[in-house]
């Protein structure tokens, strides 16, 4: 025998107050009538009343709620073997860590956003593995493939501008990656979910999408960003309020490229989200895309599933609620 929810056994404090509060009124009703007439009097006006019947009639209520408590309790036993089976997709999620993501079009800043929205995107998350990279002028897998959420955001709340060393930013490479990660396994479970401004200075990222495309993985870009686009604050205490600058000494703004992210989302049969400052659109792949695709069989186990028995006192607590009122507090004659 075991209990499925053994810290409803609290309720018992409750039951006692009760009991107490009923034993406490029946006695200040007996210390008023005694006020009122003399023992001998109250016997005679009270003689059809059975004391010893409203007693039972308290057992019964006592009883009735402490089996409800003990059905609260989901008192459990006999077990079987029941075959459980987890399911999910394989979905890599590429930020962007290039010094452009450091604008601040996007509140806190492009970069701060996007890990906001990853951590809120966990929390959709039923089984799935998840992995991270981060790239700029190249690419690192920072976090396998895993179904530790945990570990991932510890990986997630590292990473920063700083996390690869070779500046610029490289689409390809982020993609390349992937398919590294990726390597082996069924093709229709892989998803890389692209998060950057679309700024690419190397390579030709819409090709390698296609590669990618012919290895089965769907890659979901979201842009974050503004077209106009928006000054880098340059990073450090000292260099506080000073904006990244070319090597002729110009301001940089950097600028949402969203047709390069169309056309990679386009090539793999993915989709592209435009994020903003109130719906930031991963959410919104995850539950109009990804939630709704075929999801492979990760894992099968063994599970013990325990047998509920709550019927058996709910049932009796019942009925013992059931046979209270038919019990007279009035003496047979």
């Amino acid at each position: 025998m075991k209990f499925a929810q053994f810290n409803v056994i609290y309720g018992m404090w409750a039951i006692a107050a009760l009991i107490f509060f009923l034993v406490l009124s029946n006695g200040k009703r007996q210390r008023a009538l005694e006020r009122f007439a003399d023992k001998g009097l109250i016997e005679k006006l009270s003689f059809s009343f059975n004391p010893g019947k409203r007693k039972i009639k308290m057992v019964i209520i006592f009883l009735a709620m402490t089996l409800m408590l003990a059905a609260a309790m989901r008192p459990q036993y006999g077990f079987h073997w029941e075959e459980v089976k987890r399911k999910g997709l394989d979905i890599l999620i590429a930020i962007d860590t290039s010094k452009s993501m450091l604008a601040e079009d996007v509140k806190p800043n492009r970069l701060e956003r996007s890990k906001l929205a990853v951590k809120d995107l966990i929390g959709n998350l039923k089984g799935d593995r998840i992995g991270l990279i981060a790239f700029s002028g190249s690419a690192f897998l920072q976090c396998p493939l895993t179904v530790d959420y945990g570990g991932f955001m510890l990986s997630l709340d590292n990473l920063d501008i700083d996390a690869i060393p070779k500046g610029g930013t490289s689409i390809s490479s982020a993609i390349n990656e992937a398919l590294e990660s990726y390597e082996g396994g069924l093709k229709k479970y892989k998803i890389l979910v692209l998060i950057t401004d679309g700024e690419d200075h190397t390579g030709d990222p819409v090709s390698v999408a296609k590669k990618a495309a012919k290895e089965g993985v769907k890659i979901f870009c979201i842009g974050i960003g503004t077209k106009e686009g928006e000054l880098i604050p340059v990073a450090g205490r000292r260099s506080e309020g000073s904006y990244l600058k070319d090597n002729d000494g110009n301001v940089v703004k950097s600028r949402l490229n969203e047709e390069v992210l169309q056309r990679i989302a386009l090539s793999t049969g993915g989709s592209y989200v435009r994020a903003t400052g109130a719906e930031f659109g991963l959410d919104l792949i995850y539950d109009e895309k990804l939630s709704r695709m075929e999801k492979r069989e990760l894992e099968s186990k063994m599970h013990k599933r325990y047998e509920e028995r709550f019927q058996i006192p709910l049932f009796l607590g019942f009925l013992l609620l059931l046979l209270e009122p038919f019990i007279s507090e009035k003496r047979r004659a």
